[in-house]
């Protein structure tokens, strides 16, 4: 996997102050996508076990509420096989901290298998706090929403959806 940029102080991508991981590669292509240079699988720099203890080391101040996954797609099966092992080892070193992602995907086409295998779309939805999901829709944008540009997205709490077995949005 490779990866188009680490922001060490993200306030933008979920609440407190976070660790944000942009990843390279989408073959979704939303339509005014706010990065389309990180369609490209192979934009950026290789994701290696140096990247892993960079982002584990920026995760430790207090002050750090969590790590956030963007995209590019963070839900692409080849990102996933990388996503998976950095997230449970965060969760290892930092379980008080919360871990969102972003998705162009909505929830459903996750788990229906629309986005590659199910198995590992469920491995990395298991580690996650939170999921905004849905594709960015210029028609429904809204610059009045929190953590989404249009009214389609969701902020989905990702452990009581699963236990519920239906969508329980995220309240803050």
């Amino acid at each position: 996997m490779h990866y188009a940029a680490i922001k060490p102080h993200d306030i933008a991508n979920g609440p407190g102050v976070r660790v944000s991981l942009f990843v390279s590669g989408c073959t979704r292509h939303c339509k005014n996508c706010f990065q389309p240079e990180t369609w490209d699988f192979s934009y950026g720099q290789p994701f290696t076990d140096e990247t892993r203890d960079e982002l584990l080391r920026r995760l430790a101040p207090d002050y750090i509420h969590g790590l956030t996954l963007l995209g590019g797609e963070p839900f692409e099966p080849a990102n996933r096989a990388v996503l998976i092992p950095l997230v449970e080892a965060v969760r290892a070193a930092y379980p008080e901290k919360t871990v969102w992602a972003f998705s162009g995907y909505t929830l459903e086409q996750l788990l229906g298998g629309q986005a590659g295998p199910v198995e590992t779309a469920r491995g990395l939805l298991a580690l996650l706090d939170v999921l905004v999901d849905g594709p960015f829709i210029e028609a429904r944008k809204n610059l009045r929403l929190r953590f989404r540009g249009s009214d389609n997205q969701r902020l989905i709490d990702v452990p009581r959806t699963l236990a519920a077995g239906r969508v329980v949005l995220w309240a803050d």
